[in-house]
């Protein structure tokens, strides 16, 4: 399956890509998790939106990237992370993750990154070395537990 990726600031989308990024969104958290949420909380704005396009240019992924002091204080963030249905299980979402880690690394520096993680999703967070910081939490419903990504030349 050959896949596109690319990293934009929100001043660089598209109307189209905007709009069918949050179509993504919604798609998963509000109609697959049956979870009404404010998607639009006017971070988007200040942010990087990860996209990863089929060979048909459609949008099959994406993950919005925060900077330093936007979610929190002292790192980077990770969150809207979203694979298509008909996708997932392809290894889509791990290099997804692998791509926003390392574009946190090159913009961002020695920044740490944080994350608010589904429960279940624990574990595979895990395996791109998030830590649980013992925080765990209910968000619109659904059990979260916070998660940190130390880089190796900031531990």
């Amino acid at each position: 399956m050959h896949l596109d990726w690319q990293i934009k600031h929100y001043t660089d989308l598209s109307l189209n890509e905007f709009h069918d990024i949050i179509r993504l969104r919604l798609q998963a958290f509000v109609v697959e998790q049956d979870c009404p949420y404010q998607d639009l909380d006017g971070k988007d704005k200040k942010c990087y939106q990860l996209i990863c396009r089929n060979g048909k240019g459609d949008i099959i992924a994406t993950a919005r990237i925060l900077p330093p002091g936007l979610a929190y204080e002292d790192a980077a963030a990770v969150g809207r992370v979203v694979i298509d249905d008909e996708i997932r299980g392809h290894g889509v979402g791990h290099e997804l993750m692998d791509r926003c880690i390392e574009f946190c690394g090159v913009e961002f520096g020695n920044s740490q990154i944080r994350i608010s993680a589904q429960k279940h999703l624990e574990q595979y967070y895990g395996k791109h070395d998030f830590l649980t910081t013992g925080k765990e939490y209910l968000e619109d419903g659904i059990p979260h537990v916070e998660m940190l990504f130390t880089p190796v030349n900031n531990k």
